[in-house]
């Protein structure tokens, strides 16, 4: 085990770590690595990421992570590496627990190559914090149902305490506990004790989570996390005026996120599982159950959906793949080349994601948000060179496309200490310049930096013809126009 664990490490931190700033800074990305500075300098804003309706618990691990590392963008990107390799680890174990070390082994592989984690792993943004969440959660369940400790109860709460202090859906974890009543042993004469205490210790580990998750109301913002879940998802009374008219279209591009990233062979394991072998029905019920309840909720529910919102979903479906191909390979003995056959298009997709992210078979949202679209940061790297260029020769103004997001955070996590740089965030754009900046440019040079739509420019990154400007740099998207720069004349 000691060569299997020294060779999964291998092959994962050269997975996560190659080329991992090669992908341009996103626009959440940017929001979070900025929370976590602030939060980092002044201890009154350790609850800064509620004042836009997320919890803090990615924010805070990035503050330890900033102390170390110079760079905050690596920074951030290396808390979802540290969180795939904890995921990678529970993975483990949780197939071990409910099958055997062969499914646990490859399980790991799998997830290793599973372009969808590839993607999430080295990013610096919530979701493999809450996949890892998923996994180990359901790991100490079935230990749960299985001894009925307090120990263990405990170690749940505080696991389950830190998914909900990552993010909303953490909640899921704790409803499901209930679905872990598939490993009951119901025919035990003692059941009804052990039902009992089993009920007793789910409910000490729920009070935790919700104990920990309290904390959360010692911010004034605190409200504000109901009021951006509406944004994502459908209020209870509001779904109940149209309670399947989205259902379908959610389904489908659900799906169609799943196949993509999942692939069409590793896919058919998922099925063949509950075919090649009808041994472990239960165990196979309650992994296929946390992928598909959380599935169905997030179509009924789902208001405003991205493909990230379903990693943590998957993470059960790798073991079941997993299991399939053990039961292959007690059959045709030709495990490397199974194993190269039905993983194929993942290594293809890994391929691309490691070398030239724009032609990564991946899901297509997630191309237009992360380098085809205005969301990416493309260019902003070079921003940041040029302003930090330009304040060596005397103090500068910089004015930026929107007040929240990936600007101005883009440009203030690296320049927030220049003394000679002062970023200013602008919205709306009006038909002339703001007066702040125009101000400015009495004893200083002003700088505007465009990169995404607005009513008076034209493209994506063009300023407004009315404006007394001049080009100074331009940095081309795909798909959406380009990050431009410009002086004021």
């Amino acid at each position: 085990m000691i060569m299997f664990w020294f060779v999964s490490g291998i092959l994962f931190l050269l997975s996560r770590l190659y080329n991992i700033m090669s992908l341009p800074i996103f626009t959440d990305e940017a929001i979070y690595t900025r929370w976590s500075q602030i939060a980092k300098l002044d201890p009154n804003w350790r609850f800064i990421s509620l004042t836009d309706g997320k919890q803090p618990l990615f924010v805070w691990i990035n503050m330890i992570f900033m102390k170390f590392i110079s760079d905050p963008l690596l920074s951030g990107r290396l808390v979802s590496v540290f969180a795939g390799a904890l995921t990678m680890v529970g993975i483990f174990f949780l197939a071990r627990e409910l099958f055997n070390r062969k499914v646990a082994i490859i399980s790991v592989f799998l997830y290793i190559v599973y372009p969808f984690a590839l993607v999430y792993d080295r990013m610096a943004l919530y979701d493999s914090l809450v996949a890892a969440g998923a996994i180990w959660s359901l790991f100490f369940e079935i230990l749960l149902i299985k001894k009925r400790r307090l120990d263990i109860a405990l170690i749940l709460g505080m696991v389950l305490g830190a998914s909900v202090l990552t993010k909303t859906s953490g909640f899921l974890f704790i409803y499901l506990l209930p679905v872990s009543l598939l490993l009951f042993n119901w025919k035990s004469e003692k059941r009804n004790d052990q039902l009992i205490r089993w009920g007793t210790l789910a409910i000490v580990s729920t009070g935790f989570a919700y104990f920990y998750y309290s904390i959360l109301r010692l911010s004034p913002f605190y409200h504000i996390i109901n009021e951006k879940n509406a944004i994502f998802v459908y209020p209870l009374r509001e779904w109940l005026t149209h309670p399947f008219t989205f259902f379908v279209s959610n389904w489908s591009g659900q799906f169609n996120w799943l196949l993509t990233y999942m692939t069409l062979p590793v896919l058919l394991l998922i099925v063949g599982s509950f075919i090649l072998n009808r041994k472990n029905l239960k165990e196979k019920l309650l992994l296929f159950s946390w992928f598909i309840f959380p599935f169905i909720a997030l179509a009924l529910f789902g208001k405003t959906l991205y493909p990230r919102f379903i990693l943590f979903m998957t993470m059960p479906l790798l073991i079941l793949a997993a299991y399939s191909l053990s039961e292959i390979y007690k059959k045709i003995k030709l495990a490397p080349l199974i194993l190269l056959l039905f993983t194929a298009l993942m290594l293809k997709s890994d391929y691309f994601i490691l070398t030239d992210f724009a032609k990564a078979p991946i899901a297509y949202s997630d191309l237009q948000q992360y380098i085809l679209d205005w969301p990416a940061g493309v260019g902003v790297k070079e921003a940041v060179k040029f302003f930090d260029e330009k304040s060596k020769s005397g103090k500068i103004f910089v004015a930026t496309e929107g007040t929240f997001g990936l600007m101005p955070y883009g440009l203030e996590i690296y320049l927030f200490k220049n003394k000679n740089v002062e970023i200013k965030g602008v919205w709306p754009i009006e038909d002339l310049p703001p007066k702040e900046a125009t101000d400015a440019s009495k004893t200083k040079q002003v700088y505007f930096l465009f990169y995404q739509p607005c009513t008076q420019c034209k493209m994506p990154g063009d300023a407004p013809q009315s404006w007394p400007v001049k080009k100074e740099l331009s940095f081309p998207r795909v798909n959406a126009g380009s990050l431009t720069i410009y002086s004021l004349r």
